[in-house]
């Protein structure tokens, strides 16, 4: 809740205003999990928010710590025995988390593990913030920027999503800056729009993956719905509107979409456009048969994008030994489960 929807909650319970600003101190910035650890908050009321109101936490069910880098992959389970994922980054500015927006997903990208068996649910902006909270618990840091990167495609959960950011970013609550933060789309065209009303100075990072709809419907079927035009185009007016560039993800698999031609025909649709494209080598999914570029191969798609002008980077690889990108815990485990 916001201040001022707990301002009204409280108020309806006969307590005073300013109560408000004290619970939501506790929870949005503490990241408290019992209402018996708000110390400045009376016996007597601390009993009533509990019968009226849960605080929905993320558990640790799993970790996995690499060895390489100290990036640490969390399996968290949700109060309904659901289970996401979220991972944390060291880098030189800090810690960095990327978070879940959904159980499961429903986009059915090709590569990815998140989409397999769909999506189960959306989260509320309380569990988005949980997994920052339980990271920052375990590990005793502070997460200082946050990538909405994990399981699930934030723009099907707008609302929620878009709650998260007004608390996650509430001086009195984590206080991570817009700046500090990124939201992935794989390239739902009205939330994009939508977002951009907002302009918000978040970093917005549309998953591409292919130069033309032949190869991008095959990999993304959402690409149907909304081909690469359309996307583009949104991308355009999003950037007009909030005067920020576009991060475009592209993974590199290997004879898919990643030879010369794929590159040229890239950097012809984005010429001119006010963006940046990080490179990234596909990660092995088992029940994916896709395979990454090798590194001659990367370089030379490099080294035709920036002769034409583009900007282009390779996403450092983090936690490799641990499967650190997104769905394959949570899947690794529910088969355990099942099979045990």
């Amino acid at each position: 809740m916001t201040i001022e929807e707990l301002e009204a909650v409280l108020c309806g319970l006969g307590e005073p205003k300013y109560r408000a600003g004290q619970v939501f101190d506790w929870i949005q910035r503490s990241g408290v999990t019992d209402y018996d650890q708000m110390t400045n908050i009376p016996k007597e009321l601390r009993l009533k928010l509990y019968q009226k109101y849960d605080i929905f936490a993320c558990t640790i069910e799993k970790k996995l710590i690499s060895e390489y880098d100290n990036t640490v992959k969390y399996l968290f389970k949700l109060h309904d025995g659901s289970f996401i994922e979220s991972v944390l980054m060291a880098y030189k500015y800090g810690y960095t988390l990327c978070v879940s927006t959904q159980v499961g997903c429903n986009m059915g990208c090709a590569f990815c593990a998140s989409t397999l068996g769909g999506k189960e649910r959306d989260l509320t902006a309380g569990e988005i913030l949980g997994q920052i909270h339980a990271a920052q618990r375990d590990r005793g840091v502070r997460v200082s920027h946050v990538v909405l990167m994990g399981m699930g495609e934030p723009l099907d959960n707008f609302e929620n999503v878009m709650r998260f950011l007004d608390l996650v970013a509430s001086p009195r609550g984590l206080n991570i800056g817009m700046r500090n933060i990124s939201l992935s789309t794989c390239g739902i065209v009205p939330r994009m729009d939508e977002l951009a009303q907002r302009k918000l100075q978040l970093t917005l990072s549309v998953s591409l993956h292919a130069p033309n709809d032949a190869i991008r419907s095959r990999l993304m079927p959402v690409n149907r719905r909304w081909p690469v035009d359309a996307v583009l185009d949104a991308c355009r007016r999003y950037i007009r509107l909030t005067g920020r560039r576009i991060s475009f993800e592209y993974a590199m698999i290997r004879g898919v979409n990643d030879s010369d031609d794929c590159a040229r025909e890239l950097a012809a649709r984005l010429k001119g456009m006010l963006c940046h494209v990080n490179l990234i080598p596909v990660n092995a999914v088992r029940e994916r048969q896709f395979v990454r570029s090798d590194r001659s191969r990367l370089e030379r798609f490099i080294r035709i994008l920036e002769q034409r002008g583009i900007n282009v980077t390779v996403r450092r690889s983090l936690g490799s030994d641990i499967n650190a990108s997104c769905g394959q815990l949570r899947r690794s485990h529910r088969e355990e489960m099942e099979g045990g």
